[in-house]
This record gives structure tokens, C-alpha cells and sequence, in this order.
């Protein structure tokens, strides 16, 4: 198997099952044009984070990591039209076309931005008494995993699912000696997921466009 393969069966899936979607696509083309890199969830992905939040019957959705708001476009589209989400962005550039995409797709009234570090702005949450969130999506810095992690945890309830995304690495994940901050951060992700009595937890590998990769999936079962 090769990553061409792995694109071609992407294309397959996606034309098959994730119909064109001038809001959506528009969103990655504004955000290529913008200059952000080209890390967002691939359609298939983003259609895997609808379905999940359809199935938990989310009414709140917590998101780490904006980017251009690609897949928050995908998950604020599963909720209620009296539900919430909140995605948090450190980069003020990203959550500029982030509100621009969200905007354009006509769910500016669903999703607020809070601009920071997320490990600022987490508290904050807390503080104001936001959450417990039924889904909570982490997709930023890999050294950050461990503390979004346990911040989720904190802005969680029991039933509520934690996806976290990049999780395997290209395979990387396995290398305990590894210099590298993102591998190590994923590592104590997922020996947290191991160790935490209050989740139920599992790993996905994935391939396709996005290469290899995978997503932790994580069942709150206890407060």
C-alpha cells in the first residue's frame, strides 16, 4: 500500500459518501489561500466527527484547535439549533479565517472562538461555569495532549466522548526514545487513556489523504 493508494480510496470514499459542499470547501480553499497549513481533517474525517456528535445527541461541543474552522464546520453542524460550540485557537491569524469560514457557512450564530493558548483559556471555561460539553474534540499541539486531556476530563460529564485526533503519528508513536515533543506528548496521551479509571478507551489507526495516522476515542464513564 502506498500513500497514492491510500488518496486514490479517500477520493473513492468521498465522492461516494461526503456530497460537495460549497461551505466546506470553500473553508479549505479560503484557508489555503490564506496561508495555513494544509492539517485539517480530510472530508471522510469530518463527516466521522458529524456522525459521532449525531450519535451522542450533542447539544455543546468543545473544540481544541481551530485551525480554519474546517471541522468545527463539520461538528457545529451536528448539534441542535439551540446548541453550542466553543473552539479555542491560540494563532489569531487561523481564528480570523476560522470566524470568516464559520461565518460564510451561516453558523456564526452556533460557534464562538475564544483566541489564546488553550491552556489559558480552558480555565477560563471552568471558571464561567461553561460545560459539562457532550463532545470535546482536541486537535492542537501534540505536547499539549496530556494537559487537554485532563482539562476535558474536568469540563466533562459521565457519557460524554473525548476524540482526540493525531494519535499514531505515522507510526511514530511506538518510539519511546523519541526526541520529538509531539511523539512524546501523544505517548502520555494515550498512557493517560490507559491509566484513567473514569474513560473507556480506544486507538484507531487511520490512512488516507491525511497519511497515517489515527484517532483516540475516549467514553467518559464515571464523574
Amino acid at each position: 500500500m502506498t500513500q497514492e493508494q491510500w488518496s486514490a480510496v479517500d477520493r473513492y470514499i468521498t465522492d461516494l459518501l461526503v456530497p460537495v459542499d460549497a461551505a466546506l470547501d470553500a473553508a479549505l480553499q479560503q484557508s489555503a489561500a490564506s496561508g495555513l497549513p494544509a492539517i485539517s481533517v480530510s472530508p471522510a474525517q469530518g463527516k466521522m466527527l458529524h456522525l459521532l456528535a449525531k450519535l451522542q445527541g450533542a447539544r455543546s461541543i468543545l473544540e481544541i484547535g481551530t485551525l480554519g474552522g474546517y471541522s468545527t464546520i463539520w461538528l457545529a453542524r451536528a448539534l441542535p439549533a439551540d446548541g453550542q460550540l466553543i473552539s479555542l485557537e491560540a494563532d489569531p491569524r487561523h481564528a480570523e479565517v476560522a470566524r470568516r469560514n464559520i461565518a460564510a457557512a451561516g453558523l456564526d450564530g452556533v460557534v464562538t472562538i475564544r483566541l489564546g493558548r488553550a491552556i489559558e483559556t480552558l480555565p477560563q471555561l471552568a471558571s464561567e461555569g461553561l460545560g459539562p460539553f457532550d463532545v470535546i474534540f482536541i486537535d492542537a499541539d501534540k505536547p499539549g495532549n496530556p494537559d487537554y486531556f485532563a482539562w476535558a476530563l474536568k469540563l466533562s460529564r459521565r457519557g460524554s466522548l473525548i476524540i482526540v485526533d493525531n494519535v499514531v503519528r505515522g507510526g511514530a508513536v511506538i518510539d519511546s526514545a523519541s526526541r520529538d515533543a509531539g511523539i512524546q506528548g501523544v505517548r502520555r496521551l494515550n498512557e493517560l487513556l490507559a491509566a484513567e479509571p473514569r474513560v473507556s478507551a480506544t486507538v484507531i489507526q487511520t490512512v488516507g489523504s491525511k497519511g497515517y495516522d489515527g484517532f483516540a476515542i475516549a467514553l467518559v464513564t464515571s464523574d
